[in-house]
């Protein structure tokens, strides 16, 4: 959060939870009627559009009846709607941000990702008053949908305290930024049996982990030198993924080097957030290690096994590494983010795309991954509209234009297979059986 920054025994298996429950809690914590069982809306029928159907696209025809999508005509038909030859593709996502909270700015951050033709949203880590406070403006029809995992749990003096101090600084209530809301400490197992049910209290929809260079955790636990970059025992981590998963919540684990990567996932996490090597300690790019950030092919290996999201948020990364100032690292950096994204690639890693930029969205992360050349343009959209989707709402028929799912998808002026630039030019905004009006 540098912003703001298998099988158990009770029997709960990884593919079971893939289709969990974390949207009747959405639901519940605010008022939102689950996609599909909404009042019904009006039955549309789409002609003339060229529809994207996870390889090409195609010119098909499809309806919104009830707010989903079906190619069946149905008994009655409210409008007809040629969309002239343009292109029809899923949603976008944003699958990690923390700026969709309680600020004056709120109205501006949803109309900014429904602008750029993102629908849904994932905050891992965020204050869990300032969620309450957004009933009634997030997760219905005309805005965007979005999931919270409420206080992360990480040790004493761990990310994210360096956030809260800045926070406080800077004038905020403590009693909001104190330990058991924005974060939980979790130095050893009695702590997480004491905390857990408090945890749980909050109704997240996720969990949300740190990890932060935890081949050095021994040492760093005790030298304040490491203050907000040290993170959690990795042989704890185990156990809170076990408790979470017999509560059917994802655990979603932040990691900066190669070595939390790899423990992220012999903890059995199910996203893990950031590419390892997406910024140098304590900010410093003189000091670039990229031998601390390259991912064994091992790893990536039962990354693609076990299921694994990985989110990129290499936006800032990518900006200083297509740089060239004299004495900074920049080639070597780049060097090991596209070796580390097609590593991930070429053993079918889930990749997502996620900013964790404060001001900016996932349009600003997809465009910079572009320029890396790693990802072909068919590659990046479906990472974009589908992965990321899917490991925001895994629950939900979203991410593809097919019979029974949601009615939901962005018109564009054109074909981002042949121009991925295309994906900044839409014509218009479809969101669980409604047209968008920004």
């Amino acid at each position: 959060m540098s912003g703001l920054e298998d099988d158990n025994a009770e029997g709960f298996t990884r593919r079971a939870f893939l289709t969990g429950t974390a949207a009747t809690i959405v639901g519940l914590t605010f008022g939102a009627k689950a996609p599909g069982r909404q009042s019904s809306s009006k039955t549309f029928r789409f002609i003339n559009g060229q529809w994207f159907n996870g390889l090409g696209f195609q010119n098909e025809g499809f309806y919104s009846v009830d707010r989903i999508l079906t190619s069946k005509k149905p008994a009655r038909i409210d409008s007809v709607f040629d969309l002239t030859g343009k292109y029809v593709i899923p949603p976008f996502g944003e699958a990690h941000n923390h700026n969709v909270e309680e600020s004056g700015r709120v109205g501006e951050v949803i109309r900014k990702y429904l602008q750029d033709g993102i629908f849904y949203v994932k905050n891992p880590n965020n204050l869990p008053h300032a969620r309450r406070s957004l009933l009634g403006k997030i997760n219905i029809p005309n805005s965007i949908d979005v999931v919270f995992a409420n206080g992360g749990l990480t040790v004493s003096g761990g990310h994210p305290l360096g956030v809260v101090k800045r926070n406080l600084e800077r004038g905020a209530k403590p009693e909001d930024w104190a330990e058991g809301s924005f974060y939980f400490i979790i130095d050893n197992l009695a702590d997480l049996e004491r905390k857990w049910e408090k945890v749980l209290a909050g109704k997240p929809d996720f969990i949300k982990t740190y990890l932060q260079y935890s081949e050095e955790y021994e040492r760093r636990k005790v030298d304040d030198a490491y203050l907000d970059w040290r993170g959690l025992n990795p042989a704890l981590l185990t156990e809170i993924v076990r408790r979470a998963h017999r509560a059917r919540l994802r655990v979603s684990t932040h990691v900066e080097t190669a070595t939390d990567f790899h423990n992220a996932l012999i903890a059995g996490v199910d996203e893990i957030n950031h590419t390892p090597g997406f910024r140098p300690e304590n900010g410093d790019w003189k000091k670039y290690d990229a031998s601390r950030f390259k991912i064994a092919v091992a790893d990536a290996r039962l990354a693609a096994r076990n299921r694994v999201t990985v989110v990129t948020t290499l936006i800032s990364a990518i900006d200083q590494a297509l740089q060239k100032r004299e004495g900074e690292p920049f080639d070597e950096m780049r060097n090991l983010l596209v070796q580390n994204l097609r590593l991930l690639k070429a053993h079918g890693v889930r990749v997502a795309i996620g900013s964790d930029s404060y001001r900016q969205t996932s349009l600003a992360e997809a465009l910079n991954l572009h320029k890396l050349e790693v990802f072909d343009n068919l590659t990046l959209l479906k990472m974009w509209c589908e992965t990321t989707a899917l490991t925001i709402f895994p629950e939900r028929k979203i991410g593809r234009l097919k019979n029974g799912y949601e009615a939901s998808f962005l018109v564009l002026n054109g074909n981002p297979l042949q121009d991925f630039a295309n994906v900044q030019k839409i014509d218009k905004r479809f969101k669980q059986g409604e047209f968008l009006s920004l």
